[in-house]
């Protein structure tokens, strides 16, 4: 029977008002990095020694830095990496590090160490002082996994680690109801130029900032409507940023939609938004990510769909793009998806471009 195919590439581009520049993302269950610019043609890729556990990025010596999945680790849980590997932009492996509980987020700090996120699994003890969750639905292994942030140095060694077992107030902020206790879920971590961490947890539908010299949670906020919000982060403006995923809340899911929000970390109040319209269309319940541009504007990662789009402040879609990569072997991880974790825009003469493309990347 044929099936219709998703519309993909790109689909809308005004040059008098996108940002210039190339755009970044590793398409989920395959094993390439691919580097578009703005008509969405592919000007430079690498090869991934894996499988993404979840995605790359650029850094600042035009190097790519990517998570890949390993086989060891604990089982069932999502966003699966295990080895982080530095590639040149010739695809030479410079830099690796194997630790199998490795999953979702990791950022390569301005000192040199990189700093990633861990599976830990609580004791018995530990496991029933978490709050929420569906009762009895602890992870197979034997409790619920909390989480870890460990900080390394180029020679992997660790030079500063939080977990999230010895910190109480964690254990407040309960589990949405309707959700399994078998882990907390961290999707990001975020090192603040002050040293300080953002880490945010899907699954209690919390975004923190840990105090990086006394481990304490210094700033919290917790909002149902975001619904297990991902790619929190500082803005240059002091203001936070996070794509909010409208997912198993009240009056959201797939009629309200996702939304990007804008907050005033000191208020908490909303300064800016963007939503689909009507909010439905835009709709991405898992995954996922944002990126503040220097024009200004917004460039959006649509995870579930594998779409980007990049957003003016009034909200106007002046760029879209739709990966066109479906994982289509029978039996595969992510089987018959397009989906891409996070991608990122970067101008034609930064850094991490290094002369390497025209600077004029249309």
């Amino acid at each position: 029977m044929p099936t219709a195919k998703y519309q993909t590439g790109l689909t809308h581009y005004d040059e008098t008002k996108a940002t210039p520049g190339y755009t970044l993302f590793s398409p989920n269950g395959l094993t390439q990095t691919h580097l578009i610019n703005m008509k969405g043609e592919v000007v430079h890729q690498w090869d991934l020694p894996g499988i993404p556990g979840n995605y790359a990025y650029l850094l600042a010596n035009g190097n790519l830095l990517a998570a890949t999945r390993t086989d060891e680790g604990p089982k069932g849980l999502p966003a699966k990496g295990g080895r982080l590997t530095e590639l040149d932009w010739d695809g030479n492996t410079v830099w690796e590090h194997i630790d199998d509980m490795q999953n979702h987020d990791f950022r390569r700090k301005a000192n040199g160490n990189t700093v990633y996120i861990l599976w830990d699994l609580y004791d018995q003890e530990t496991s029933a002082r978490v709050k929420g969750g569906v009762p009895g639905t602890e992870h197979e292994d034997g409790g619920v996994y909390g989480t870890i942030i460990r900080e390394v140095n180029p020679a992997g060694e660790t030079v500063w680690e939080w977990r999230s077992a010895d910190h109480a107030e964690v254990h407040e902020f309960a589990l949405h109801p309707m959700v399994a206790r078998k882990y907390l879920c961290a999707n990001t971590v975020f090192p603040c130029p002050n040293e300080d961490v953002i880490v945010n947890w899907r699954r209690n539908n919390t975004m923190a900032i840990i105090d990086y010299a006394t481990g304490k949670i210094k700033w919290h906020m917790r909002d149902y409507a975001y619904g297990q919000q991902h790619d929190v982060q500082l803005l240059e403006n002091g203001n936070i940023l996070f794509f909010a995923n409208g997912a198993n809340v009240e009056d959201a899911g797939p009629e309200g939609g996702s939304r990007i929000v804008e907050i005033d970390p000191e208020t908490k109040e909303v300064v800016w938004m963007y939503r689909g319209l009507p909010p439905r269309t835009f709709f991405s319940w898992y995954i996922s990510g944002c990126q503040r541009l220097a024009s200004g504007n917004t460039l959006v990662c649509e995870g579930v769909a594998g779409r980007f789009f990049e957003v003016t402040p009034e909200c106007e879609i002046v760029w879209e793009y739709a990966s066109p990569y479906i994982v289509e072997d029978e039996g595969a991880l992510y089987h018959g998806n397009n989906q891409v974790f996070r991608c990122y825009r970067y101008a034609g003469d930064s850094s991490e471009i290094g002369g390497r493309l025209p600077t004029d990347p249309t």
